[in-house]
């Protein structure tokens, strides 16, 4: 099982985004993805999901192979998605996995999502042993490895920061295209006035629930009587809750002696995110380590990357436990490929 080379193939699609991506020992060979995108003010629901990746899927399936110039038999594993995510997106996926790995007879492997944005992340930037900041639609946490286990510092104790920046563009309708926090982010370059919002930090966790009804009855008011434009509303969010995230992944810093910051995930691509990590870490002497949308934005090949460490040092998943889960702890995962 661990020759030199050692190719695994991963399907990813707990959201949004699916994509199919080919890693190489470490290499990666393809990483194809399309992403479902919904008309301004609405979101995307897990049934029309499933049913646009069920549309698309084996068209990127065959663009990864084609792009690595591989076949089937050059495969040595499959995996994909076991969760976190929406269940009928993520069925879609496991299905497709599962199908694959029987007609080319090749072992299977329930990656862990966050696990695969880590480790993409470790290997795109060669972080050795960051903390980690994980910021998507659908998740909020800040990460550390020890023992085994990514263990969780603090997280959202409502909902993830990219789902309060997604709903509050729905608030103004901001476009879907090509994703609503890039929207907000460029709008946010334009605000010059900050509108003080609720800043909710509990020790290590942070909620989102309170700004997001806050600023969704104060938009309505100070827009419509001229006080303020979209573009503040914008930068006035965008500050305060990336503000809560650089204080837990500094109080988690603190807590672990941690030298580098890894911020992974969709939010993480934001480059005011970037930037105000980046002050906090210089201050305390810390290296930042982010990545492109290419990487950060959820893609097949973190899925791929996650498993070729599994695989490597032992991990399969039988078809008969190759389910979906919609609740999968970061932390719930036995990590056998780190010391």
């Amino acid at each position: 099982m661990c020759e030199t080379m050692t190719v695994v193939i991963g399907f990813e699609g707990s959201a949004n985004k699916i994509g199919v991506g080919i890693i190489r020992d470490g290499e990666v060979l393809s990483n194809p993805r399309r992403t479902y995108i919904t008309p301004p003010g609405q979101g995307f629901l897990p049934g029309e999901t499933a049913k646009h990746h069920r549309s698309v899927i084996l068209t990127v399936l065959q663009e990864a192979l084609d792009e690595a110039g591989l076949k089937a038999a050059d495969i040595d594993c499959v995996a994909y998605t076991k969760g976190p995510g929406m269940g009928a997106p993520l069925v879609t996926v496991a299905i497709v996995a599962r199908t694959v790995a029987q007609l080319w007879g090749k072992p299977l492997l329930g990656v862990n999502h966050c696990i695969g944005h880590i480790e993409m992340g470790r290997l795109i930037t060669n972080s050795q042993n960051p903390t980690v900041l994980y910021v998507s639609g659908g998740n909020t946490q800040v990460i550390a490895y020890s023992e085994r286990r990514y263990r969780i510092f603090g997280e959202t104790i409502d909902i993830a920061v990219g789902n309060c920046l997604d709903r509050f563009a729905r608030v103004i309708k901001i476009s879907n295209d090509p994703s609503p926090g890039y929207n907000i982010e460029q709008m946010a370059k334009k605000g010059t006035k900050y509108i003080e919002l609720p800043y909710t930090v509990k020790g290590m966790d942070v909620s989102f629930s309170g700004i997001l009804s806050y600023i969704e009855d104060a938009a309505h008011k100070l827009l419509s009587t001229s006080q303020c434009t979209p573009e503040d509303l914008c930068f006035s969010l965008q500050e305060t809750v990336f503000a809560m995230l650089v204080e837990i992944t500094e109080r988690a810093m603190a807590h672990c002696s941690s030298q580098e910051v890894l911020i992974v995930g969709g939010v993480g691509c934001n480059l005011r995110l970037q930037e105000m990590m980046g002050v906090m870490c210089k201050e305390r002497g810390a290296r930042l380590f982010a990545t492109d949308e290419s990487f950060c934005i959820d893609n097949g090949a973190m899925i791929a990357q996650a498993g070729w460490e599994m695989f490597r040092s032992g991990h399969v998943t039988e078809l008969s436990d190759s389910w979906i889960t919609q609740r999968y702890r970061t932390d719930e995962v036995e990590v056998t490929w780190r010391d």
